[in-house]
């Protein structure tokens, strides 16, 4: 890591957050997904820094140093916006461009749609921008995928967060190597279903050998910041999935809405997101991302300003992490785009 990069806390609505961050320029968030830190952007830090962006990254509420609030609710769609807002606000900042993956992309995506005079651009990876919402609700992929889809598992206080406690460093072996590209299963990405009587971590067998582009020092990063919280290490992470079903409720009124920013879509090809299916049964996303695109993408209609999509081949989940190479230099294209230069 570059000696740059340092690490403090902020108050952010009530809520205290760890954020790392390097850089000077126009501000640029990065949001992690589950269930990771800020760590998972360790590969894109120096590399953006480098091209005049003030780059930060925070533990989003419920996760590694940041602080875990008790009650479920506190963990809507509309909190975790507000705290991207007041983010941008508490470093002194009008706007920012806000980049995502896994459900740090709902985040972003939700932010754009809106606070568009705050978020001037946005970027996703994974999770495409499935609006209002941000992902589709329990009452349908339960009927889609049955009670073991892992987004219903998750809804259950208590279960998958003594599972996953249980030996956080082999959580996150397991989840790390069994979500990622080199996944023998991965070839054929497919929705993540938990067998009755599993957990899901039974799912994903530990493995003998790490994957070139993760190692135990890392694995180690993750959990050492995570078993802070105890035998809670999960549970303000596990708090997102258990408002899905109230992100739908509360952002309602905002259905029909687009994002009005510039906007890139970041997907590997072998990622388990996409063989999931839309509500509307249509095609999976597997088959609407063979092919790249901008302005004729089908996610151009809710995204009209969408720059590309950008699709690593043999990738899974957690692509800046698998593919940082490739994921550093679609968001120095994304962001030349945006700012009319690569480097400021």
């Amino acid at each position: 890591m570059d000696s740059s990069l340092t690490h403090r806390f902020v108050d952010v609505n009530g809520v205290g957050l760890h954020i790392a961050e390097q850089g000077q320029g126009p501000l640029v968030l990065l949001l992690h997904g589950w269930p990771e830190s800020w760590y998972s952007w360790r590969h894109q830090f120096e590399a953006l820094a480098a091209a005049g962006y003030r780059v930060v990254a925070p533990d989003q509420r419920g996760y590694a140093r940041s602080e875990q609030p008790p009650d479920i609710a506190s963990y809507t769609l509309l909190h975790l916006v507000g705290d991207v807002i007041a983010l941008i606000e508490e470093l002194g900042e009008e706007q920012a461009i806000v980049m995502g993956h896994d459900w740090g992309a709902p985040v972003a995506w939700t932010a754009a749609m809106l606070r568009p005079d705050k978020v001037r651009a946005v970027a996703g990876l994974s999770i495409p921008p499935i609006l209002p919402g941000g992902m589709v609700p329990p009452s349908i992929t339960r009927t889609q995928y049955g009670e073991g889809f892992y987004q219903v598992y998750f809804q259950r206080p208590g279960v998958a967060d003594a599972e996953f406690a249980r030996d956080i460093p082999g959580s996150f072996r397991r989840l790390l190597v069994g979500a990622s590209g080199d996944n023998p299963l991965a070839r054929e990405p497919r929705p993540l279903v938990v067998p009755e009587g599993l957990g899901l971590l039974d799912t994903m067998p530990a493995s003998p050998a790490l994957p070139a582009w993760l190692t135990e020092g890392d694995i180690q990063a993750y959990a050492e910041d995570f078993a802070l919280h105890g035998e809670q290490a999960f549970t303000g992470a596990f708090n997102w999935y258990r408002n899905i079903e109230r992100n739908n409720e509360l952002l309602a009124p905002f259905r029909g809405r687009g994002i009005d920013v510039p906007a890139l879509y970041v997907v590997g090809d072998r990622d388990m997101v996409t063989a999931l299916s839309p509500p509307d049964g249509g095609s999976s996303l597997s088959e609407i991302f063979r092919g790249q695109g901008g302005s004729g993408h089908p996610l151009s209609a809710v995204a009209p300003q969408l720059h590309e999509v950008v699709v690593l081949q043999g990738c899974g989940h957690w692509t800046q992490q698998e593919r940082p190479a490739e994921v550093n230099a679609a968001l120095l294209a994304f962001l030349a785009r945006v700012d009319g230069s690569a480097s400021r």
